[in-house]
């Protein structure tokens, strides 16, 4: 029988061994790349290890929504590889997430690969247009990286509003329900404190938020007295 503690300094001793190989992914990839080792144990500040500077996150910060949404899935949490991603400053990233398990399967963390490829879709739409090729270019979701988990629960919410076009008040029993399966869906409620940041963001009590979300979660519809 493993003694107590042992998967716990398992882990440490995968994310210690990780470190220094950062930084030799960045030295042969150069400036545009970062990579990040996330620690899901610390959710809040899961950035434990980064090299390089795409995001603008230090040891300390905070995932992404789509880290999130890997910590929700538990050890039934995939690869992420070769998505792409627009930040709010205007750029293009292209990324890859891999999970980190222990030798139990168990999955606790991530190392993540961000490399900024603003310059080569600008080059290459530049070539499209000089031999006459060039055409409509693929809306690329924006997401929120940054070393406060605060800023990035309040970016999907209001990002979730913005594609209803209406505030909470406005928004029917359904469409508030459909607003928080589609956040737990994304990971947000894995982050410990983000159920007072959606609440404070909607403007409702924490006792509504968390009725919405077991109502969204069970599929059952709100009574009147619980919309507020």
């Amino acid at each position: 029988m493993p003694r107590r503690g042992s998967s716990e300094d398992e882990r440490d001793a995968i994310i210690a061994a990780l470190t220094p190989v950062i930084d030799g992914i960045v030295a042969t990839l150069g400036t545009f790349c970062e990579v990040v080792v996330h620690d899901f144990r610390r959710p809040d500040r899961s950035v434990v290890a980064i090299a390089g500077s795409v995001t603008g996150r230090g040891v300390g910060g905070s995932m992404s929504e789509i880290g999130m949404g890997i910590l929700s899935q538990g050890d039934e949490a995939a690869d992420e590889l070769n998505y792409v991603t627009r930040t709010q400053d205007g750029k293009l990233i292209k990324s890859s997430t891999m999970v980190l398990r222990d030798s139990g399967g168990a999955v606790f963390g991530a190392l993540c690969v961000n490399l900024d490829i603003t310059a080569i879709t600008q080059a290459h739409t530049m070539i499209g247009q000089l031999a006459g090729l060039a055409g409509g270019q693929a809306a690329v979701p924006t997401t929120t990286f940054g070393d406060d988990i605060d800023a990035v629960v309040a970016s999907v919410v209001d990002a979730y509003q913005l594609g209803q076009g209406k505030p909470w008040g406005e928004l029917s029993r359904g469409e508030r329900l459909e607003l928080f399966r589609s956040l737990d869906e994304r990971g947000v409620f894995a982050v410990r404190r983000a159920m007072p940041q959606v609440a404070a963001r909607l403007g409702i009590s924490r006792a509504s938020a968390y009725t919405y979300l077991s109502q969204a979660r069970t599929g059952s519809d709100l009574s009147e007295e619980q919309q507020a």
